[in-house]
């Protein structure tokens, strides 16, 4: 009789492994897809470098796709309104760091004419955008 009441015993601990591949798959989906949503809607193909930088916080960027539309940040401006844009953004920021992300088939007149607009508005340190080389 005494083996029928052992067995009869209940678990009382709770299996969390389950639960913990849940979240490490969630985990893993949404490092993935996080840079994807960021930059995932402006199609800018960057020139390539072998130089790295590091990037300690979110600078202001200017983008300019191939087709010549011009966002700052997420946002679409005009090139007239640039200037204003980009000047009351830096008051508000301690850095002034302004990166250009340019379509590699961009000219080069065209992101230098770009540099000297933020350097003008109040860019203190300007940086190119690349992607890594493979």
């Amino acid at each position: 009789m005494r083996k029928i009441e052992r067995r009869r015993k209940l678990v009382s601990e709770i299996n969390i492994v389950p639960f913990t591949d849940v979240l490490l798959v969630l985990l893993v989906i949404f490092m993935v897809t996080t840079p994807l949503i960021v930059q995932g809607h402006i199609q800018v193909k960057l020139p390539r470098s072998s130089a790295t930088a590091d990037s300690q916080a979110q600078p202001l960027t200017v983008t300019l796709t191939a087709e010549g539309h011009l966002f700052l940040g997420d946002q679409e401006v005009v090139e007239r309104d640039l200037a204003a844009l980009l000047g009351s953004a830096l008051k508000l920021r301690t850095d002034k760091l302004v990166v250009i992300r340019a379509d590699r088939s961009v000219t080069h007149g065209r992101v230098v004419e770009l540099m000297d607009l933020a350097r003008q508005s109040g860019a203190e340190r300007l940086a190119i955008a690349t992607e890594a080389k493979p």
